[in-house]
């Protein structure tokens, strides 16, 4: 007897159902030790077996963090530079993906396939001229440095190009054209409301590859005050005295902000991310 098209064999999906739960909890454990380290001390956390369960030592490395940083000044300044990053990338990315929609200029081509082509350079190779370009404008050790070099990533000018061409109806461009509209106001009014999903996943990865950035952070940041978290977490770790538990601390107040916005807006980020393509 042949089986009916579309039902699995219960064995088979048995199988796949416990490789997922198998990687969910593969992705998960690093995460949860993270949290139950920073409730033990630096002794329990290296003890034979490490310990499983919470323990009672929060404050105490909470203490040790704060004394050791000024981390909720380092906190403050992730979060400024991950909301300017987040809201300049936005403006930039959409305004030149409606321009690589929309119009019709000469070296459009060109310019596109250059802007693709700069997702192949990886990051590490931007190091040595970056920091020239910042040493030469004077802003080294300045936030600014952090966000307005990597605003107009290739990846957001791409990503806000191939949503927009795919839910912006040319035909409403045109007719406010006709209307008198101006370009910027054909932005403003008509495009910004459409492309509402995008522009919210495009802010959330931003906002969350500028707060979990290291290597611009390394590259431009001197004084520990102006640190970003991920630098100041860094300059715990010592070769001999690394006070492990303030930085599972630090480490878990740092992930906290993220875990809020998966929980908030990780529907909405599958969304923003596949409308494009469904319609």
């Amino acid at each position: 007897m042949s089986r009916m098209p579309g039902i699995a064999n219960p064995p088979s999906r048995l199988l796949a159902q416990a490789l997922v739960v198998g990687g969910a909890l593969l992705m998960v454990a690093p995460l949860y030790f993270m949290f139950v380290f920073a409730t033990h001390s630096r002794g329990a956390i290296f003890a034979s077996p490490p310990p499983l369960l919470p323990g009672a030592r929060t404050l105490d490395n909470l203490r040790i963090l704060l004394q050791a940083l000024p981390f909720w000044r380092n906190v403050g300044w992730s979060l400024y530079v991950a909301c300017a990053s987040a809201l300049l990338t936005l403006l930039l990315c959409s305004m030149a993906g409606y321009a690589f929609a929309m119009f019709r200029f000469r070296l459009r081509r060109a310019l596109f396939l250059l802007v693709l082509g700069t997702l192949l350079v990886p990051q590490f190779m931007n190091m040595i001229p970056t920091f020239m370009v910042m040493d030469a404008l004077d802003w080294i050790n300045q936030p600014r440095a952090l966000y307005v070099p990597g605003a107009a990533s290739a990846f957001g000018i791409v990503f806000m190009r191939q949503y927009i061409s795919s839910s912006v109806p040319r035909d409403v461009i045109e007719a406010a054209r006709l209307d008198g509209c101006g370009e910027f106001t054909i932005y403003l009014r008509i495009v910004v409301p459409l492309i509402g999903p995008a522009l919210g996943t495009l802010g959330l990865i931003s906002f969350i590859a500028s707060w979990n950035n290291f290597l611009m952070p390394l590259i431009v940041l001197r004084s520990p005050g102006m640190y970003t978290v991920p630098l100041a977490l860094r300059s715990l770790q010592s070769p001999t005295d690394t006070q492990w538990g303030a930085l599972m601390v630090g480490s878990a107040i740092a992930t906290l902000p993220l875990l809020a916005m998966y929980v908030l807006y990780s529907r909405r980020l599958v969304d923003g991310l596949t409308a494009g393509a469904v319609k």
